[in-house]
């Protein structure tokens, strides 16, 4: 089908949970590689930094002033004494050509044979000689701590002879500070966290299907039930115990709407059986008439006048009918737009209620009418005539063997005007209160209709009250008759 969705509810959690788990990862790497380094770039410059300024400061405080123990031998010592708190630091006393001056082992009677290595280890001359030209640049003697290489960081001062009354010769505090070992945990931790990644993802899209099968498990269901309703079958419950209220609540609606389209599909069949019917009849009736005036009463001019009297009766009928369906459907489809104006509707009630006269005088009906005057309010005149008219009309066929029909209209408060309808029937039972303003229903009580109906008057001024927003509604008690109601706004 063009257009349809293949992305189904699986796929778009699956894929959140993915892409959430992605993001996650992509944050820790962001740390990582940005965060964790500068971290650790920022610490060992301050370890470098207090290790060189321990150092350098104890040179300046020592060697000033002469000294009974020679410099190298007193450097020996404070290795001795810093090699625990700063394994990774090397102390290097170096000339201006980057010849050793610190540590000799030769010449110095505190040397350990495991420096020897340490000596063996001193700086190059170019990477020296980058150290002593950025000394010249801050005046010769403010120590400067360089970035060598990720590996390595040095602190570096000048020891200037004409200080130094144990100095020979200038010389060079070079330090070395060898990050090394904590590239090496750095690296571990990257490893780790590929490895941690590998398992987020995995765990990731382990969960995202499990959750997401379990979420969408009630909408199969539904869906699977959905299609059941759809093919007509309207035995289907929704209902189901449901993890999350969302659930329940949209069982509840499909049960309604399954209910509420039940109705509607009886409703049609009924209707289609009605409208059948009730074109035959006067279809039937007209084309035998017809018949008859052609072979039997065509010559005989009282027999043809009581037979053509039928057929136009019928034809009216037919034309009501046909009217009623079309007046109902132009309105629910809202082709038949309102035309609202402001009117004295105590004035038009009793208009209206001119059109019933005749029962009165003729077959002996009682129409009672309590009527506020100067009433007026807002509405399509056109149409609240057929309101009006039509639930009159009802209380006329349904009222009771005293024929009485009373007709109020009366301010109920609130701004509202409300007109009421009464008959003295059978009533309606409760079961079919709400029923009563289907198209076609029929009460099961037998009555005799004075006034020609099709079946759809309830349902027209529903469908009236409804497009104008007005309340309406019917009061009954079995036994003892009905009140249909519509509240009016006052103007």
């Amino acid at each position: 089908m063009k257009g349809k969705k293949i992305r189904s509810i699986n796929f778009i959690l699956w894929l959140s949970f993915l892409g959430f788990a992605a993001f996650i990862i992509i944050l820790t790497w962001v740390f990582q590689a940005t965060l964790l380094k500068t971290l650790f770039s920022d610490q060992f410059e301050r370890d470098i930094n207090e290790f060189g300024d321990d150092v350098y400061g104890v040179l300046k405080a020592e060697f000033r002033k002469p000294s009974e123990k020679p410099v190298l031998e007193y450097l020996f010592y404070i290795m001795n004494e810093k090699e625990d708190d700063y394994p990774a630091a090397k102390i290097y006393i170096l000339k201006e050509d980057g010849d050793l001056m610190f540590p000799l082992l030769e010449d110095s009677s505190g040397a350990r044979d495991e420096w020897q290595g340490y000596a063996e280890d001193k700086p190059e001359y170019a990477l020296f000689n980058k150290v002593r030209q950025k000394l010249d640049e801050n005046a010769g003697t403010d120590p400067v701590v360089m970035k060598m290489s990720d590996a390595c960081y040095v602190y570096s001062a000048k020891l200037s002879a004409e200080d130094y009354s144990n100095l020979d010769e200038d010389a060079y505090l070079y330090i070395s500070y060898s990050t090394e070992m904590s590239n090496m945990v750095y690296g571990h931790m990257t490893e780790n966290l590929v490895l941690i990644s590998i398992i987020v993802i995995f765990i990731a899209l382990i969960i995202s299907t499990l959750i997401s099968m379990e979420l969408t498990k009630p909408i199969a269901q539904i869906t699977k039930a959905a299609k059941r309703m759809a093919k007509g079958d309207f035995t289907v419950d929704f209902t189901g115990r449901y993890a999350y209220a969302e659930m329940d609540s949209l069982a509840e609606t499909l049960n309604y709407a399954k209910e509420e389209i039940g109705k509607s599909d009886e409703l049609q069949k009924e209707v289609l059986a009605n409208v059948t019917h009730d074109l035959k009849t006067p279809l039937t009736m007209i084309k035998a008439y017809a018949s008859m005036i052609q072979e039997i009463s065509g010559d005989n001019p009282q027999k043809r006048a009581k037979h053509t009297q039928v057929i136009i009766d019928e034809s009216d009928r037919l034309t009501a009918l046909v009217n009623d369906i079309l007046n109902l459907s132009k309105i629910r489809s809202g082709m038949d737009s309102l035309k609202k104006e402001t009117f004295n509707l105590s004035e038009f009630i009793h208009t209206v209620l001119e059109r019933f006269e005749y029962l009165t005088e003729m077959q002996g009906y009682t129409l009672e009418r309590d009527i506020e005057d100067e009433l007026y309010t807002e509405a399509d005149m056109e149409k609240m005539e057929q309101v009006i008219y039509n639930l009159v009309g009802n209380a006329v066929n349904y009222t009771g063997e005293d024929k009485k029909i009373t007709v109020s209209l009366k301010r109920s408060g609130e701004g509202k005007i409300r007109f009421a309808v009464t008959d003295t029937g059978k009533g309606i039972p409760p079961e079919e209160i709400s029923t009563i303003w289907d198209r076609y229903y029929r009460s099961a009580e037998t009555h005799k209709r004075p006034i020609k109906g099709t079946g759809l008057g309830l349902s027209i001024v529903k469908t009236i009250l409804i497009k104008h927003d007005f309340e309406y509604g019917v009061e009954s008690e079995v036994g003892k008759g009905s009140t249909f109601f519509v509240l009016f706004p006052e103007k």
